[in-house]
């Protein structure tokens, strides 16, 4: 591992570098169930990840999310259109989507006053869908330190919130008529480079960091490299696609 890198710089730019892509099969999944294929609109964008997957499969998609910094870093796309708004003010027409999502973001929302918007841009039949991925499960060599570390050492930096994400949004509001998600994993393939880069984009690192904790970060990120071996080294890592699906 390089001397004195900051292996926990964040940003937009890291978001859109290093979190992992959804399957494929998710956006075929949402185009079976919407009624149309006209518009999507992605709530909590991010840096689009999601959205440009849908942009595949639908006319038009539209990608919202609060943050500027995250607009600026997201992926284009001929048929996207990207806007910084709340999730619960979705500048978004009344009655002209015909699919919804939110994809490892409704746990950050105001769900009450999302709903409400999400009813108001609803076409007839519409579905919402809320998207969230579980922990990553890493090599037996490597996963037990991590684990020590998302539970334990940063444990405490998480937000309330992530608890719904621990749980696969089971314990979610989730006020529609629900229809059934196949089971999805997310596969990814990092060296030891991206895989300190995607946690580098966690909310409680960032706490941790901020509340001067940096060297909890280090040792983590130094066990891991002792662990990992040859930093060039490729490891796969899956982590499960938990979704509430529901019928507007």
């Amino acid at each position: 591992m390089a001397a004195g890198r900051n292996w926990f710089d964040h940003g937009g730019q890291a978001y859109a570098q290093f979190r992992p892509e959804y399957p494929a099969e998710l956006a075929e999944f949402f185009v079976s169930l919407a009624p149309a294929t006209d518009l999507a609109v992605d709530v909590g964008c991010g840096n689009g990840q999601l959205t440009v997957q849908l942009a595949s499969r639908f006319d038009v998609v539209i990608g919202v999310d609060p943050s500027a910094d995250q607009i600026a870093n997201a992926r284009l796309h001929d048929r996207v259109r990207y806007l910084q708004a709340p999730a619960e003010t979705l500048p978004v027409q009344d009655r002209s989507a015909a699919l919804i999502t939110a994809a490892q973001a409704a746990h950050w929302f105001d769900r009450p006053a999302f709903y409400r918007e999400v009813r108001r841009i609803a076409v007839d039949d519409a579905v919402l869908v809320l998207v969230s991925y579980g922990v990553t499960k890493l090599d037996p060599d490597l996963d037990e330190r991590f684990q020590h570390f998302y539970r334990t050492e940063i444990g405490p930096y998480w937000p309330e919130e992530r608890k719904l994400v621990d749980s696969g949004y089971a314990d979610i509001d989730f006020p529609f008529e629900e229809r059934p998600a196949p089971p999805m994993q997310i596969r990814t393939q990092w060296d030891l480079n991206g895989m300190l880069g995607y946690i580098s984009t966690w909310s409680a690192v960032r706490k941790a960091a901020e509340a001067g904790k940096s060297e909890v970060l280090e040792s983590f990120a130094a066990d891991l490299a002792d662990l990992w071996g040859d930093p060039a080294t490729t490891r796969e890592f899956t982590s499960p696609v938990n979704m509430r699906v529901g019928t507007i």
